[in-house]
């Protein structure tokens, strides 16, 4: 069995990966116009080319940062890009569309993007691969060794109802309405490496799960694990994919400060010698239902003792509890901004008010583009 070695951050590091789709500024639909955009980008935005990335189908563009100190500079860095970006989508005649599903596209018309690994993907996943017109928002945040990072990943998954329910942004799919808020995450964990992580006691016993995937041909490498939060070992991470697809600057500035100060808090108390709370598989599986159902009116378990609650009365006090970290890490405002999404709303059930007013799907994707401004 190979190790598995943990390139540990000196410091809770900050980095954050958007998915946009590309939409046609005409029809609305999704627009398989990623190369063109990435061979603009190449031309015209040379110092922005390492931090636009391709993805599995070519409706897609992924932003991404640098490695960040906090919030506000991880903000900064994205919005650099995503304006560089956007003179390019102007170019193409397409949008950046920012939410977790697009509500009316159809899935046999994607084109699939250039490269072995995308093709031998969806040569073993088939239809579920080609069905993925899914996005999402993934953060980073450094941990500095490898013995914290699997205690600190199962008690975030005592927050992955309040991550999702927060972020969810896909409640319409091939021209319905799922009932659901994230019909994203109930999508994404059809692959078989992907959804909820397996929970382990050690580093060890998480080394011989991966040399098992590898054994056995499931995986080539420990990248193709797509869990909904995983150990990034190469970047001396923990990174958070939990979330859909953000439309705007603001709100996504409130998740990643959020994000950011649950895990450095975690972190902060397991260096004090507590033992971080964890639930069983079922509860955390429960809590994931019940937050791509439901969103922010999902009542959820917060502990082995099958406590439940509102998410968002949970949140508020989680708020307070987490203020003196966000002092430390210069994102009070933005974590300030998590009780706004609370109590007025996500993108969700915007989704679903401009498409009761409207009773237009393109309406809903003009929403969307609108909202990042």
């Amino acid at each position: 069995m190979t190790p598995i070695e943990f390139d540990g951050s000196p410091t809770p590091s900050l980095g954050v990966e958007w998915e946009f789709a590309l939409t046609d500024k005409g029809t609305g639909d999704l627009s398989n116009s990623a190369a063109d955009l990435f061979a603009l980008v190449s031309e015209q935005s040379p110092e922005r080319r390492g931090k636009v990335h391709k993805e599995l189908l070519r409706n897609t563009v992924e932003i991404v940062t640098g490695v960040c100190r906090d919030t506000p500079e991880a903000m900064a860095d994205l919005r650099g890009t995503l304006d560089a970006v956007r003179d390019h989508t102007e170019q193409l005649g397409v949008d950046l569309y920012g939410a977790g599903t697009h509500p009316f596209a159809e899935w046999s018309t994607q084109l699939l993007t250039e490269g072995h690994r995308y093709a031998e993907l969806i040569e073993r996943t088939q239809w579920w691969g080609r069905q993925m017109l899914i996005w999402g928002v993934h953060v980073h945040v450094g941990i500095s060794h490898r013995d914290k990072v699997l205690p600190i990943l199962d008690a975030l998954l005592n927050y992955y109802p309040h991550l999702l329910a927060l972020s969810a942004s896909s409640p319409m799919w091939a021209g319905q309405d799922t009932g659901y808020a994230s019909n994203r995450a109930m999508m994404f964990q059809q692959l078989p490496t992907a959804g909820l992580p397996f929970q382990f006691g050690t580093w060890a016993e998480f080394e011989a799960f991966v040399a098992d995937q590898k054994t056995t041909g499931i995986i080539d490498h420990i990248n193709e694990i797509r869990w909904d939060i995983r150990p990034s070992p190469h970047l001396g991470t923990i990174e958070v994919r939990v979330c859909d697809g953000m439309t705007n600057l603001t709100d996504l500035a409130a998740i990643v400060a959020l994000i950011h100060c649950l895990v450095v808090e975690l972190d902060r108390r397991l260096e004090a010698g507590e033992t971080l709370p964890q639930m069983a598989p079922w509860l955390v599986q429960e809590n994931k239902w019940r937050a791509a159902r439901y969103g922010l009116d999902a009542i959820v378990i917060l502990d082995a003792d099958c406590t439940e609650r509102l998410v968002t009365d949970d949140l508020a006090d989680l708020l307070v509890r987490l203020e003196p970290i966000a002092r430390e890490l210069n994102c009070v405002a933005e974590l300030g901004r998590i009780a706004e999404i609370a109590t007025h709303g996500t993108s969700y059930q915007r989704q679903r008010e401009v498409y009761r007013q409207t009773r237009s799907l393109r309406e809903v994707v003009a929403s969307v583009v609108a909202e990042l401004g």
